[in-house]
């Protein structure tokens, strides 16, 4: 059921008992869990962090936990199921659900006394109306019971009477099968696209307003974890600049509260300000002309991959007016004259190349003097710690140090971030340059379709469902900016990865087709549900996200046949 009050019927709820809380592994979440924690360290709630990957994670953290704790907050995960059925915990656990992922599950919805959602109402939700969906058994033996009763009865009546049972009888059989038939397709309708709402961390920043317990930080999680799903691209512009509005207004109350105060200009003090910066990926922290390089949407307008757009990217640097030597050397050691108005001769120059939205509204801190980062730079660096493959660690030690990074204390672990999520780029840009040039995408007929050999150079990095998916979209969108064929710029496409080589694995993501006006509506989840389903091919379901799943190598060629029928 969803919660209108989540102050009264949430917070007021677990403030005082001891609270698990399942967190999924995606910067939104860890932003929101951010959030929560702070306000459970005010109010001295007791709570137990357990991260989760997936479904399985969750059914055996479910399992560890439920004997201690009544209260579960669940944070990105637990809304798109049928909770109660995939856990089936007893009469008196209560599970507080804040998920970004569409749609919800209608009996999560329509459960009153288990399942709560902490879930925006004003997302357009769509769920189907209650007598739509659920009906009750009506006693079928109503007119079954009467038969006996009239022995008495001469035999000319009885026949009578039974003939207007069975009339009824079976006008009611085909009630219901009409009925059956219509639940079946509203609730293919309400699920065959997977998408996203509101972001969690800005929900809980919510939570801390209407308590009065908000803080800068608090409000910088906020932004990153509505950043996070405009880098990941799980929201339209539309959703994106309305929810940044928002944001604005938060943004402009706390300064205006802050500039009483005597230490606005202290060494550890904090400001967010709102920017119109630009779309190049840590050019702060990185060369100008490496970021430019390794930014999807640059990368894409000049096609760097190609001689010619190497020639395009030098006649752009030379259009600026700005030297080689400044392009590459790091960001700070720029002169101050280049970087006063940077972003605008870069704005200047982008527009007479086609680039007319090289900028993007977004938010800017600085901690103290001397660190500066933009929204999108922490969400990258959070990201490529919660997925590293450097060193062999576990998913948990992964998550607490992106946790971790995300606390302007540590500021180490924030660099350490940033200087894996350059390294992330620079794979993911070779990797799109070389799927590119060596034709690897197919056109499947209703799809395209690409595979990494095991073998390739960085293969192990998109092991992980983020990158995977980042992968995807950039190679998607560099795709539809070099091939000539109408047709293929208006498809969906496939990946797919060596997941785990021992277990003979593939990782598959679908992304729907690239486009400006995308809805963002992902209707693969329900394609490769039904895939496995008429081939029996092995796979594993257990992203949260639906259209991410693990495949058997060996199954790969009769799944993506059955997904080629069934999509066609």
């Amino acid at each position: 059921m969803f919660i209108s009050d989540i102050r009264k019927e949430f917070y007021e709820v677990v403030a005082n008992q001891r609270v698990a809380l399942l967190v999924s592994s995606d910067i939104d979440a860890l932003c929101a869990c951010k959030i929560l924690q702070a306000l459970f360290h005010c109010d001295q709630v007791q709570y137990t962090l357990v991260p989760v990957t997936g479904w399985q994670d969750l059914g055996t953290a479910f399992l560890e936990h439920k004997e201690q704790f009544r209260y579960f907050v669940l944070i990105n995960c637990g809304a798109n199921v049928d909770l109660l059925e995939m856990l089936q915990p007893d009469d008196d656990s209560i599970f507080f659900i804040c998920d970004t992922h569409r749609p919800v599950d209608v009996v999560n919805v329509y459960n009153d006394t288990q399942i709560k959602l902490l879930i925006k109402q004003d997302d357009d939700l769509g769920v189907p109306s209650y007598d739509d969906i659920f009906r009750d058994e009506e006693d079928e033996g109503d007119d079954s019971g009467n038969e006996s009763d009239g022995g008495s009865e001469p035999s000319g009546k009885r026949r009578r009477f039974d003939e207007g049972a069975v009339e009824r009888r079976i006008e009611r059989q085909r009630e219901r099968r009409e009925w059956e038939a219509r639940r079946r397709e509203i609730l293919f309708d309400y699920e065959q696209y997977e998408y996203h709402g509101t972001s969690a961390a800005m929900m809980f920043f919510e939570l801390a307003w209407v308590l009065t317990k908000d803080t800068k930080d608090m409000l910088w999680w906020a932004i990153i974890g509505l950043t996070d799903q405009w880098v990941h691209d799980k929201i339209t512009h539309m959703k994106y600049v309305t929810d940044i509005a928002t944001m604005q207004r938060h943004v402009s109350r706390h300064n205006h509260r802050n500039e009483d105060e005597e230490n606005s200009l202290s060494i550890d003090c904090m400001r967010i300000s709102f920017e119109y910066d630009l779309r190049l990926t840590l050019y702060q922290h990185w060369t100008l002309y490496e970021s430019i390089c390794n930014s999807c949407y640059t990368s894409c307008s000049f096609k760097l991959w190609t001689l010619n757009g190497q020639k395009k990217l030098q006649e752009f640097l030379a259009d600026m007016g700005l030297p080689l030597k400044q392009v590459r050397q790091k960001f700070n050691s720029m002169d101050m004259t280049i970087k006063e108005n940077l972003r605008d001769v870069i704005e200047e120059s982008s527009n007479k190349y086609g680039m007319k939205d090289i900028r993007i509204q977004t938010f800017g801190v600085h901690f103290g003097f001397k660190n500066r980062f933009l929204a999108s730079d922490m969400v990258h660096a959070t990201a490529a710690l919660l997925e590293s493959t450097e060193k062999d660690e576990s998913d948990s030690d992964n998550f607490i140090k992106a946790l971790d990074s995300l606390s302007r204390s540590n500021l180490d672990r924030l660099h350490s971030g940033i200087e894996l999520a350059k390294k992330k780029l620079i794979a993911i840009q070779q990797t799109v340059a070389s799927c590119i040039c060596t034709n690897l995408i197919l056109s499947q007929g209703p799809f395209l379709y690409c595979y990494l050999m095991e073998g390739t150079p960085d293969v192990k990095l998109f092991s992980k469902p983020m990158a995977l998916t980042l992968l995807c979209k950039y190679l998607l969108k560099a795709f539809v900016h070099s091939t000539r064929n109408k047709r293929c710029k208006l498809l969906p496409l496939i990946m797919a990865a060596p997941k785990d080589v021992e277990k003979g694995t593939v990782i598959v993501v679908g992304i729907p087709p690239e486009s400006e006006t995308s809805d963002k509506k992902n209707f693969f989840g329900r394609a490769f549900e039904k895939a496995s389903e008429s081939t029996s091919s092995r796979t594993l379901h257990d992203n949260f996200d639906t259209s991410i799943i693990e495949l058997k190598t060996e199954d790969r060629s009769k799944f993506l046949d059955a997904l080629i029928t069934l999509l066609s």
